[in-house]
């Protein structure tokens, strides 16, 4: 009879955990913040819901992992220091936003800027292998790794938070991504970073019991920048462990994320906007908006999430099929930017004349 690993052993108790620690935070956040977390605001461009839902995904989230990570050292006999620094520094930020503390977005900006760096700098996070050979010689300045990593982990972080607007479309994305990552992880031995990246799907699976189809809590700010934060580092830490793989194949896996914050910084720009506005021309909200005049659609809000995640792991699989070949991974990542680009323009056009948007 075949035993059952140690690891699997300890993920089966820790499935069990955190399903009980999103009940029991759904239950019961807003008699233990005061109904500080309740989201009421209906009237912003990014809310779709009609009734107060806690904003403590977050909460129940950062719990969670830090749990994982009490497990990991029973495993491993270490604690991943740089995981468990970024988490929590990334996770406050998001959570002085949803605690309806008035943060201005630079300041926010400058804070996660500020922990990053340092965590950075202090536990020597690079980025050890690209297929740019101009980038890769950048790379071994100091300065430029830290500020080039920087800038990946905030486009990444913001880029979560930006799509975190219907139920589930965050949480099935980064599902998506870090299955895939798990999946590599598996195949080339990394029992480490597999144990950290399967812990955190079971977190998001505990989560999306709770959000999708309809919404009992919402991820807010801080689950948002929490996970957005350790899928970046996950990316991270698979690239440089995982050499034969192209590293624009972990670029198109992020491709959403990243180019989501990209377009929409540039596209407020030309139209005389505040990049740091929210408002509601984001790629999600004009596909519910196109599904919302073209069809007549019951649980509109979940079906959009579904189909966004189903478009995206249409697009980037090709990429998954041929990840050790560079030069396709190259073209194909600026393939998915182009699909990105028509589709928004395609249906920004259809809505333009049709609803006020």
């Amino acid at each position: 009879m075949q035993t059952v690993s140690p690891e699997l052993s300890f993920l089966s108790f820790f499935a069990l955990i955190s399903f009980f620690i999103f009940l029991i935070i759904q239950k019961y956040s807003s008699k233990l913040f005061n109904s500080k977390l309740l989201d009421v605001d209906y009237s912003k461009p990014q809310s779709f819901h009609e009734e107060a839902i806690p904003r403590s995904g977050g909460v129940a989230g950062i719990i969670c992992f830090i749990l994982s990570l009490i497990i990991y050292k029973t495993l491993f006999f270490e604690i991943p220091y740089d995981y468990l620094t970024i988490s929590i520094g990334l996770f406050l930020v998001g959570f002085g936003d949803d605690f309806k503390i008035n943060i201005s977005p630079n300041k926010r900006l400058f804070l996660m800027s500020i922990i990053l760096i340092i965590s950075i700098i202090f536990f020597s996070l690079s980025i050890e292998a690209v297929d740019f050979i101009f980038l890769s010689n950048l790379l071994e300045s100091k300065v430029f790794s830290t500020l080039f990593l920087l800038f990946c982990f905030l486009f990444i972080i913001n880029g979560a938070n930006l799509i975190d607007g219907f139920n589930g479309l965050l949480a099935i994305h980064l599902i998506i991504i870090n299955f895939i990552l798990l999946l590599i992880n598996i195949n080339y031995q990394n029992e480490n970073l597999t144990f950290i990246i399967a812990s955190q799907i079971i977190i998001l699976f505990s989560f999306l019991l709770f959000n999708f189809p309809k919404a009992k809590i919402f991820f807010g700010d801080s689950g948002a920048y929490l996970f957005g934060s350790l899928a970046a580092l996950n990316v991270i830490q698979t690239n440089n462990y995982v050499n034969e793989i192209s590293s624009f194949f972990f670029c198109i896996l992020l491709f959403y994320l990243f180019f989501e914050v990209f377009f929409s910084f540039f596209r407020k720009l030309l139209n005389n906007q505040s990049p740091f506005k929210p408002d509601n021309k984001h790629l999600h909200m004009l596909i519910y908006n196109y599904l919302k005049v073209r069809f007549n659609f019951k649980n509109l809000n979940s079906i959009n999430s579904i189909l966004i995640n189903l478009s995206y792991l249409l697009i980037i699989s090709p990429a998954i099929f041929f990840n050790h070949n560079g030069i396709f991974c190259r073209y194909w990542f600026l393939i998915t930017l182009v699909i990105y680009f028509l589709f928004y323009s395609r249906i920004s056009s259809f809505l333009k004349n049709r609803i006020d948007i």
